[in-house]
Order: structure tokens, then C-alpha cells, then sequence
């Protein structure tokens, strides 16, 4: 029993930080079908902030507040991940919508830019964060023990959900964001200004990034190729839940979370991943909108 409650834990703890990286990629590429290849720096500024934000609270705040420092650090490297993106998208890739594969290149140019200047800043080798104290341990179920990290990560992910839901569904700038991505040509002909709501979509997705970083650092260390373990793996869940639709980004994350899991349990973790693209790929060819496809004219 300890050993379903384990892998059962496992698989929703990897797809809760899967989702939250896929997140952002499935609100810029379904709106703008950009191919932004530097999203994982946007995970690595993140991480970073929030080792910057840690080495501060050590030197310059009492020591008795030194476990309030990541409390502080999930806001601020939301707000660094957006201000990077906000600065992208008005420098870069507005001059790139609707030209995948011009995206693909240039971010890529820019995310091999954005790991040397964070290597000429903080070094090559990785560094370590270390978690708050409240964050240590864990909870044990029925002889399973589930580490107070992965957990916070879970209610991290179900509150960028929930808040991202709120904000698309009941505020006048999310329906607006709506609106572009269902009919783009139609919401600007009824005066939605579609360049800033781009630059808000692009903005909140790198955000969100950050926010991804900033809970990985809980997990082990950091370096500058932080985001580069994860963005295939992104990529991969925003196709496989259809291109556009955040409940079906939702459901991929958990599929392959849980997958992933169980066959790294079986066969290892090089095969594992094995296991889960070829799983994707078969079913990609019988479904190749993803589960839950959007429809929406511009998609079609």
C-alpha cells in the first residue's frame, strides 16, 4: 500500500511542476503559435532570484526571519520572470507572431545568451538554496511519506491554477485574452487592443516560469541550464493536451507525470522517458489535436 500511495504522489508531484513550467507555454503558443525556446531561462531567472533573495535574507536580515525568505521569493520571481518576458516579447518576438519557425531560432539565440550572462554572474557550477526549515519532513499516510516540499509545490501549482482561472474568467483583461485567442481578426476589429494583450499573455507565461523556478530550488541545486531539463518535456505536454486549451495542458501534465512515474519504477529513468514519448506519439497519431483541442477559428 505504501508503494501506490508513494508512486501515486510521485506522479502528481512531477506533473504539478510539469504543469506549472507548460502553463505559460500553452498561453503563449496558443495565442500568438510562437515557438519560445528561451522559456526555460525564463525558469533559470527564477531560480535565481530566489538564491538572490536567500543570500540577502542571511546577510542583511535576522536570523530569525531567515525562513520568511521564500515567502518573498515566489512573488519576486514572478514579477522577474514577467518583467524579462514583457521586455522579450516588446523587443523580439513581436516582430515574430504567426512565424514559428523564425521563433524557434531566435529564442533559441536568446536563451544561449540569457545562460552566459547568468554563468558570468553567479559562475558555472550549480548553487545550492536551502529550504525553509518549515519545509522539512514530511507527512506520513499508511507507512508512505510525502515530503512537506513536494506538497507545498502542489498547493503552489493548485493556487497559480486557480488564480489563473479568476483572472481569465472574471476580470475584463482575461476575457479580452480570451477573445484574441478564440477569433484575433474579429476581437480587434471590436477595439481589443491584441498587441497589449499579447504582451500581458507573454508577460503572465514567463511568470508563471518563474514561479516554476523558484520551486524547483527546494528540490536541489541550480545552474544555468536549469530549463533545459524541462522544456522538451513542456513542449510535449501543451501538444499532447491540445494546443490552446489549458484544461487539456491540466490533464497532459498529470498523464505524463503519472507515466513517467510508473515506468521509471519498472525500467529506469532513461526508459521511462523512452516509454512516455513513445506513448505520446502513438497517441498522437490517432488524436492529433491533443485531448482537449481548442476550437477556435484561428486554430482552425
Amino acid at each position: 500500500m505504501a508503494v501506490v500511495i508513494t508512486q501515486l504522489f510521485n506522479g502528481i508531484s512531477l506533473g504539478s511542476i510539469l504543469l506549472l513550467i507548460a502553463l505559460g507555454l500553452a498561453i503563449t503558443f496558443g495565442l500568438m503559435n510562437v515557438i519560445n525556446m528561451a522559456h526555460g531561462e525564463f525558469i533559470m531567472a527564477g531560480a535565481y532570484t530566489t538564491y538572490v533573495v536567500q543570500q540577502a535574507f542571511s546577510h542583511y536580515v535576522p536570523a530569525a526571519l531567515f525562513n520568511y525568505y521564500y515567502i518573498v521569493a515566489i512573488p519576486l520571481s514572478f514579477l522577474i520572470g514577467a518583467l524579462l518576458g514583457f521586455v522579450l516579447e516588446k523587443t523580439l518576438i513581436r516582430f515574430l507572431y504567426h512565424r514559428p519557425l523564425d521563433s524557434l531560432l531566435a529564442t533559441w539565440g536568446v536563451s544561449l545568451i540569457l545562460q552566459q550572462v547568468a554563468r558570468s554572474i553567479f559562475g558555472a557550477p550549480n548553487v545550492a538554496v536551502t529550504a525553509p526549515a518549515w519545509l522539512d519532513s514530511g507527512l506520513t499516510i499508511a507507512g508512505a511519506v510525502l515530503p512537506y516540499k513536494r506538497l507545498f509545490i502542489i498547493a503552489l501549482v493548485t493556487i497559480c491554477m486557480v488564480t489563473l482561472y479568476l483572472y481569465l474568467d472574471k476580470t475584463a483583461a482575461g476575457r479580452k485574452m480570451r477573445a484574441v485567442t478564440m477569433n484575433r481578426s474579429m476581437a480587434s476589429s471590436l477595439g481589443v487592443s491584441t498587441k497589449k494583450v499579447d504582451a500581458t499573455a507573454f508577460a503572465i507565461g514567463s511568470g508563471l516560469a518563474g514561479i516554476a523556478g523558484c520551486a524547483l530550488t527546494v528540490l536541489g541545486p541550480i545552474g544555468s541550464t536549469i530549463g533545459t531539463y524541462y522544456i522538451v518535456d513542456a513542449f510535449m505536454i501543451v501538444i499532447l493536451g491540445g494546443i490552446g486549451s489549458l484544461i487539456g495542458t491540466v490533464f497532459g501534465a498529470l498523464s505524463v507525470g503519472m507515466l513517467g512515474t510508473v515506468a521509471e519504477f519498472w525500467s529506469g529513468a532513461s526508459m521511462a522517458k523512452v516509454i512516455v514519448f513513445v506513448a505520446i506519439i502513438a497517441f498522437l497519431q490517432f488524436k492529433p489535436a491533443g485531448l482537449l483541442s481548442a476550437r477556435t477559428r484561428s486554430l482552425e
